[in-house]
């Protein structure tokens, strides 16, 4: 695959996984933690904005990945 190309479907995957990720914790923030305090929503936000690294850092890597020559 064309080095371009792949850096064009990998900033895609990213920017869809940060909009996606945003709505879903967002929703699942208005939907679930309605009746507890500000610590819940507090560690509630903490966890659920370092979980989204977790899928960026496999689409990173993927990204760098240099292609195997042909031979």
């Amino acid at each position: 695959m064309p080095i371009r190309l792949k850096k064009l479907i990998g900033t895609i995957l990213l920017v869809a996984l940060v909009v996606i990720y945003a709505l879903i914790a967002s929703a699942i923030a208005v939907t679930r933690l309605v009746e507890y305090g500000p610590t819940v929503h507090l560690l509630f936000f903490l966890f659920s904005g370092f979980l989204w690294v977790l899928p960026a850092m496999a689409i990173i890597k993927w990204l760098i990945i240099e292609p195997r020559p042909k031979s």
